[in-house]
């Protein structure tokens, strides 16, 4: 057997608890509603609350490095999600926590722990093969890291979830590829996204203020991604007969585009492990539950490949009578 010598993906980012509640709709102002079931799932830092102990092993059964993964005083980070029926619509409020708490902020009179974090942070990004980056975080983290990684030649990764405001320039100037959704696409840019053609102007438009790729997820409509050379790729979205719960499937595509990227995969195959990626995650319930392994998304790969196989051969003409194969 062969050691893999493969660097390793780093992310800097927020570790979450969802609390999940399962409603028919979303309840009008002022008014009080039942729901129909209730769940807590895992969804940097995390806090010294009940969720925390949670959260650090969820990560470390799934094979996660935790080593740089510290602690800050309070709750941990916290999304309440209201999951409609079908699992299609959901509405999510992030609660900080521990991702937002003042032990991110650096000043002068920062803690020596506090530096060594960032440090250590620093070195693990300088080694790696790429950064994945999200939104969840105080946007300086994020422009330190990414500035750390784009002098070492390392590809910088951002999901552009999160919060609201704009991409500060000096990590944007940084940022490999910006992964946005069509709403995000469009706070992002003030431009419209309905349409594919409004989709694609404006992820032009994203590319030309400084970004060398933007990757858009438009959930059933599959995926879109355009480079700063005016490049246009298209990736149908993998059909799901049965969707249980979307609630992290935008970061999964992100998560799983960067695995692909990282394994030398060119644009277009990447596109279509991360969707494969999606198909497996809206299938299950919770975000990081409902996240597939490496073998779940090479069957429904290999799947597609059988079933386009197939529907090739039945497209090919049949054969002249005296025509030999």
């Amino acid at each position: 057997m062969y050691a893999d010598t493969r660097k390793p993906l780093v992310v800097a980012g927020s570790i979450n608890a969802d609390l999940v509640a399962k409603v028919a709709r979303l309840p009008a102002p002022g008014e009080t509603m039942e729901s129909q079931g209730f769940d807590v799932f895992p969804g940097g830092k995390v806090g010294t609350d009940a969720y925390a102990g949670m959260l650090r092993s969820s990560l470390s059964d799934c094979g996660v490095d935790t080593s740089l993964v510290t602690s800050a005083d309070g709750s941990s980070g916290m999304a309440l999600i209201l999951l409609q029926p079908g699992g299609r619509e959901n509405s999510i409020i992030l609660v900080g926590g521990a991702n937002t708490s003042d032990n991110w902020k650096i000043t002068d009179e920062a803690t020596q722990a506090r530096r060594r974090v960032v440090l250590a942070g620093g070195l693990a990004v300088q080694t790696a093969g790429a950064l994945l980056l999200q939104r969840e975080i105080p946007e300086v983290f994020n422009v330190i890291f990414a500035k750390i990684a784009a002098s070492a030649g390392v590809p910088v990764i951002l999901d552009a979830g999160g919060v609201t405001q704009p991409i500060q320039v000096d990590l944007l100037s940084n940022v490999s590829l910006v992964s946005p959704n069509e709403t995000e696409l469009a706070r992002l840019t003030n431009m419209p996204t309905k349409t594919m053609a409004q989709v694609q102007a404006a992820a032009e438009a994203l590319v030309h203020s400084g970004v060398n790729k933007v990757l858009v997820k438009l959930g059933s409509k599959g995926s879109m991604l355009v480079d700063i050379y005016g490049n246009v790729l298209k990736q149908k979205a993998v059909p799901v007969s049965d969707v249980v719960d979307t609630t992290g499937a935008g970061d999964c595509f992100t998560a799983a585009f960067a695995v692909a990227m990282l394994e030398g995969k060119n644009d277009a195959e990447a596109m279509s492990y991360a969707s494969a990626a999606a198909s497996v995650c809206i299938g299950r319930a919770g975000a990081l539950p409902s996240l597939p392994t490496r073998q779940e998304v090479e069957a429904v790969l290999s799947r597609q490949l059988a079933t386009a196989t197939l529907a090739a051969a039945e497209d090919a003409p049949s054969p002249r009578a005296g025509a030999f194969w």
